[in-house]
């Protein structure tokens, strides 16, 4: 017989800031990486912009996790994002919910340019 162990655990995320707002689809892969399928909303079809984020927590507590990812931006925006934020779990009863605070700065290769956002959003960890 063989035997395996394994974790995996699907989330949802709702980011936002003053002029956009994104919602995701993650998986973990294991307990400190998770990857994210983000889309913009309020885009219409020929704006949809996906962003794929691969991230890792490098320092995980009972009540905060901080985690630092890298991915890519298509369509609207077109570049490497590289996002640095905090997961803060404020109720003890409810430690598959955070609050996030995150920088997401992003190189947009057809401007050459970088943005440098900010986003507050919630997440929450399905079993």
């Amino acid at each position: 017989m063989f035997s395996f162990n394994s974790y995996s655990q699907i989330s949802t995320s709702f980011y936002l800031n003053d002029t956009n707002s994104k919602i995701a689809i993650g998986y973990e892969f294991n307990e400190n990486l998770w990857g994210d399928f983000r889309m913009y909303s309020g885009t219409n079809i020929e704006n949809f912009t996906p962003e794929i984020v691969l991230n890792y927590n490098f320092i995980k507590r009972a009540l905060y996790e901080t985690y630092i990812g890298a991915g890519l931006s298509l369509n609207n925006i077109n570049g490497i994002v590289l996002p640095v934020g905090i997961g803060i779990k404020p109720f003890e009863n409810l430690k598959k919910l955070s609050f996030n605070i995150e920088l997401t700065p992003t190189y947009e290769t057809d401007l050459s340019d970088l943005l440098i956002r900010g986003f507050i959003g919630i997440r929450y960890v399905l079993k």
